[in-house]
């Protein structure tokens, strides 16, 4: 009985679905199929490959701007002005004309008022509003600057 069954299903799939039309078709379609792995593939890597190009580019740009930058203070350098700053740092030179200014060191008053004025600032910068306050600024103009 099962062989009956099994040769009923064989002929069945046989002259039903393995006709020339649904080989032909079935073939195609696996061609298409290795066809579009192949594209997806090759995209794939000439997508990596451009993201390798573009970075040397930028690398090569940071190298020219370095270089730029490198010549600019070469030049800088090699200038007059650059050789009587360091000249006057160094040994303490000054020119015809300049008068010295020294200051006393800061008095304790002057150091402990400075120390309270950025205590404010770090608490009021520290703390920043409600969301609600934030939704009422931003609906009523509350962080409109003052014209």
């Amino acid at each position: 009985m099962k062989k009956i069954n099994i040769r009923k299903i064989y002929y069945h799939v046989r002259h039903r679905y393995l006709t020339m039309n649904n080989v032909v078709i079935a073939i195609a379609l696996m061609i298409g199929a290795s066809w579009a792995w192949g594209s997806i593939g090759m995209m794939q890597r000439n997508y990596a490959l451009q993201k390798e190009v573009d970075a040397k580019s930028r690398d090569v740009k940071l190298a020219e701007l370095e270089t730029l930058s490198l010549k600019y203070q070469q030049k800088y350098y090699q200038s007059a002005e650059y050789k009587e700053l360091a000249v006057r740092e160094r040994l303490g030179l000054v020119n015809p004309g300049e008068k010295v200014l020294f200051l006393p060191a800061n008095t304790q008053t002057a150091i402990e008022a400075d120390a309270k004025l950025t205590k404010k600032e770090t608490t009021i910068a520290s703390e920043p509003p409600s969301n609600f306050q934030q939704w009422m600024n931003f609906l009523f103009g509350g962080n409109r600057s003052s014209d």
